[in-house]
């Protein structure tokens, strides 16, 4: 982990606002926030990659979520991104602010710790990122809030209200610094980006991560293990018992760990001793084959009594 990829060091911490109000007109007026994407809803996503905020606002109407939120709402609601993105703003008080919209497939935390670096870095209003075709997305950004607050106050001002301004009223305004990531500022508007998205998550490169973050997220826990060592102990168990040990195994040691009191250490602990003793099992079986005589037939047992 690089030193940037931490938030709960002196003066690292941060708000987050996290917009999933919108009408989603190109979607047929579907339930954006709710679609799933690899079994987890793209609002629940987005608030995976942003945990550890001190406060995180979400713009929208209340619903459930995997974590306590702050629910806020424009005043009318249906106001447009600039107008839900200032009533969030009045709940916040951290000096950096993330500001996020609900339909974000791809966006982990390395993205959020990123941005938030960036802005600590230089001396810019806000570092947001572009898209594959190089657009700006003020939905995926970090904002020094004294600076986002001002140029909302001033475009209120000169608008009489929020109300339907598009986007780029604000950082027309704002000392912006730009982060090129197509990957992370994908965001679902149609369908057609809805399946793009379910597609990507289930290639070979990504599916194994996925599930297990949507295994995570709806078991209720917050849990981050060494993956790779609890895929040898299954290869392992599989290759040198049989086939189904390596979910029993697997199973075993999760249960063995939680009564050890939890954690990635019990975890490791518990993964070490089981694939020790199935290189053992694996052992003891080559073994035997090496001291049989090629043409051996098993002893008959013999009877009982």
């Amino acid at each position: 982990m690089t030193s940037y990829e931490r938030s709960d060091v002196p003066g690292t911490a941060y708000d987050a606002v996290v917009l999933a109000g919108g009408a989603a007109r190109r979607l047929g007026g579907a339930d954006k926030p709710g679609l799933r994407v690899g079994g987890r809803a793209l609002l629940d996503r987005v608030l995976a990659a942003c945990a550890d905020a001190r406060r995180t606002v979400v713009v929208a109407e209340p619903r459930p979520t995997p974590r306590p939120v702050l629910w806020a709402r424009e005043d009318p609601p249906g106001g447009g991104p600039l107008a839900a993105l200032g009533a969030g703003l009045r709940h916040t008080t951290a000096d950096h602010v993330v500001v996020l919209s609900a339909d974000l497939p791809f966006l982990e935390a390395q993205t959020v710790w990123r941005l938030l670096a960036a802005l600590r870095a230089g001396s810019a209003d806000a570092v947001l990122l572009t898209d594959a075709d190089g657009r700006d997305q003020p939905l995926v950004a970090a904002y020094r809030a004294p600076a986002l607050g001002r140029a909302l106050a001033a475009l209120s001002t000169e608008h009489d209200g929020l109300t339907g301004l598009p986007l780029r009223r604000l950082t027309a305004g704002l000392d912006l610094t730009r982060v090129p990531d197509p990957v992370a500022s994908f965001d679902c508007d149609t369908w057609d980006d809805i399946a793009t998205a379910r597609a990507r998550i289930r290639e070979h490169g990504h599916v194994l991560d996925e599930w297990i973050s949507a295994a995570k997220d709806e078991l209720g826990i917050d849990l981050d293990v060494d993956t790779g060592l609890l895929l040898d102990l299954a290869r392992d168990a599989a290759h040198g018992v049989a086939r189904p040990a390596a979910p029993l195994t697997t199973f075993l040691v999760g249960y063995a760990a939680g009564l050890a009191g939890g954690g990635p250490q019990a975890v490791a602990e518990a993964a070490r001793k089981a694939a020790a003793l199935a290189l053992r099992w694996a052992d003891e079986a080559a073994d035997a084959k090496s001291d049989a005589a090629p043409d051996a037939t098993p002893e008959p047992r013999p009877d009982a009594g």
